[in-house]
């Protein structure tokens, strides 16, 4: 199988797991409940969920153990997308190429159904500690799944910082110390943690979690740096977001630093480091490698 075929294959799997997780009861916050959804289910590429899953692959075969808390970091990952939206911070109108959350439902409620995705990806990691306690004996299992939940708060604290950060230093020059702080944990500390859950859960060696940390950190950045990229020169059709908003917003970007082509050295660089920390991996991060040149090669 291709990368392109398994990357489908994983977002089938991902897109049919979070279905179990939608409160379609009829309560009467509904229609909360459906602008969570609305959201969770928009698309998107699932990378945070699929990192997950495919790390806990590099060491074990049973998967389905690791599948609540990748879904637990997609369901965070859409609550950061609804604020992200809204227009105290990036005031977009268009999010997969649809109207984003506060415009299909309105602001107060897209508030909330953001600070509900929020609380709803901690419950199912606690359910899966609490069913960890009753049914399983080992005690590293249940150790290893608070470690995970560990990494994922982390992650969602360290975003929070750096979502702050961005927003508070828009139209202001920064330093490239700062730039690549900001950068580190508003987008680099999902995919971080992703991959650190995969390895933990699947309770990977010591040195496989620090080797796949290093690993995931410059992903982290790369994905960063082609979305700066993408919103200077992206195609809107494709993207499903107003390109060209980074600048209006007078946001410090590795563009705005380097420049479009210095931006695009400094993302092959970063590449092809993030290549080396798998080679020793042989064949089983085949699709890691991929996923690696498919941050950088993305087009949206």
């Amino acid at each position: 199988m291709d990368f392109k075929e398994e990357l489908k294959t994983y977002q089938r799997l991902v897109n049919i797991e979070l279905e179990k997780y939608l409160r379609k009861n009829d309560c009467y916050e509904k229609r909360l409940n459906e602008a969570m959804e609305y959201s969770l289910m928009a698309g998107g590429k699932r990378l945070r969920a699929i990192l997950v899953i495919d790390t806990y692959k590099l060491f074990r075969s049973d998967y389905e153990k690791c599948l609540p808390f990748s879904m637990a970091i997609e369901i965070m990952h859409n609550f950061s997308l609804i604020h992200d939206d809204l227009p105290e911070i990036d005031n977009d109108d268009f999010r997969h190429g649809k109207p984003t959350n506060h415009k299909q439902f309105g602001h107060s409620t897209a508030l909330l159904a953001g600070d509900g995705l929020f609380n709803y990806g901690y419950l199912v990691i606690i359910k899966e500690l609490l069913k960890t306690v009753k049914e399983d004996n080992s005690n590293s299992n249940l150790e290893n799944r608070i470690l995970a939940l560990n990494e994922f708060s982390n992650a969602v604290d360290r975003m929070i910082a750096g979502e702050y950060l961005d927003t508070e230093l828009e139209g202001k020059k920064i330093s490239l110390d700062l730039l690549k702080y900001i950068h580190k944990n508003k987008t680099g500390e999902f995919l971080r943690a992703s991959v650190k859950m995969g390895a933990i859960l699947a309770n990977a060696p010591k040195e496989d979690i620090d080797r796949l940390d290093s690993f995931a950190e410059k992903i982290g950045l790369a994905f960063q740096i082609k979305d700066d990229i993408l919103s200077e020169e992206g195609d809107e059709k494709i993207t499903g977001k107003p390109v060209g908003n980074d600048k209006e917003h007078h946001k410090c970007t590795y563009v705005s630093y380097y420049g479009l082509e210095g931006a695009k050295n400094e993302l092959e660089k970063i590449i092809q480091e993030a290549l080396k920390d798998l080679e020793i991996y042989g064949e089983k991060a085949e699709f890691l490698r991929g996923l690696t040149l498919y941050i950088k090669n993305r087009n949206k």
